[in-house]
């Protein structure tokens, strides 16, 4: 029977005590009800990907510097400072140092080679969810020709990684073919469509446009020249998701992938009390964070994936 796999990458500041990460599990719930109320015949399998630990080690170190410094008792804000910020800030940052990253790639590939099948079925699908920081992490490793040396860190464990979808290079001819992408809060658009390092090899650059670009011609052609789906998904006081479908458009050029920025709708009682405040920066401290975390159990991220996976299968058996 054909899988849909819905692989899961969590962000920023994302810490779990137990054996299997449990961030996603609202957002599993509430799809595997709607799939299997509206689409029953539908075969799901969930993958929460889990990296939050990996840096765990380089930020200890840099915090005992800062420790270490005759002035830090005299700071504000210390325990703040030390893990909120120092997880938030040190998980992103740290992951662009391309040595440090690589134990990222180590772990994701570790866990992708345990759940997605390297001969999946003809009829399998992949769909992708990617929260904040962890769909700059995604892309990157997916497209970027940072990885592409092979005498650097990570390069094989990244191939391992692409291997499994189809499309994308190194081997476009083997994997999962990608049926749906669905980036929840996310800041792709400000880091990983610019070109952070002057490159024209395309080699060692954190760009991604190139090899983007290539996949969703591949899969243009292999959906019978239908355009991928993509839903960005922005609540309106989150200040790190931006839009998306512009930007992508000016990037791979339009056709190829069909983008649909959409603002969630889910108000809470603390929404409608900020909304006279929402272009101050009151409703960013009271709210921001609120808002960057209420995707996992948003219905507008439901109804919309689900409605994706269903229309996705559909279009398979017409074309069949």
């Amino acid at each position: 029977m054909a899988t849909d796999y819905i692989l899961f990458i969590h962000g920023v500041n994302t810490r779990e005590q137990q054996a299997q990460p449990s961030y996603a599990n609202d957002l599993i719930k509430l799809l595997d009800r709607a799939i299997a109320s509206h689409t029953p015949t539908l075969n799901p399998k969930y993958i929460p990907l889990y990296w939050g630990d990996t840096l765990f080690d380089e930020q200890q170190k840099r915090l005992d510097k800062f420790r270490a410094s005759s002035q830090w008792d005299r700071l504000w804000f210390r325990n703040f400072r030390s893990k909120q910020l120092m997880q938030f800030i040190g998980d992103a940052t740290l992951y662009i140092n391309r040595h440090v990253g690589a134990k990222v790639v180590e772990e994701l590939a570790r866990q992708i080679e345990a759940n997605l099948p390297s001969q999946p079925q003809p009829d399998d699908r992949l769909h992708l969810v990617a929260h904040s920081w962890g769909t700059v992490i995604l892309f990157d490793i997916l497209f970027a020709g940072r990885w592409d040396l092979p005498t650097i860190p990570g390069c094989d464990r990244v191939r391992t990684i692409r291997q499994r979808i189809f499309g994308v290079e190194p081997e476009r001819e083997r994997g999962i073919r990608l049926a749906s992408i669905h980036t929840l809060g996310s800041p792709i658009a400000l880091f990983n469509l610019i070109d952070l390092v002057p490159d024209t090899t395309g080699i060692g650059s954190y760009d991604i446009a190139k090899n983007l670009q290539e996949l969703l011609q591949t899969l243009y052609r292999e959906r019978g020249q239908q355009p991928l789906p993509w839903y960005n998904f922005i609540h309106p006081s989150d200040p790190f998701a931006w839009t998306l479908k512009e930007v992508m458009q000016e990037v791979v050029g339009s056709g190829l992938v069909e983008i649909e920025d959409v603002v969630t709708k889910d108000n809470d009682l603390t929404d409608l009390l900020m909304l006279p405040f929402r272009q101050t920066p009151v409703s960013l401290l009271i709210n921001g964070g609120d808002a960057h975390a209420s995707y996992w159990r948003c219905r507008d991220v439901v109804q919309k994936m689900t409605a994706a996976i269903a229309s996705n299968r559909l279009k398979q058996a017409a074309i069949a």
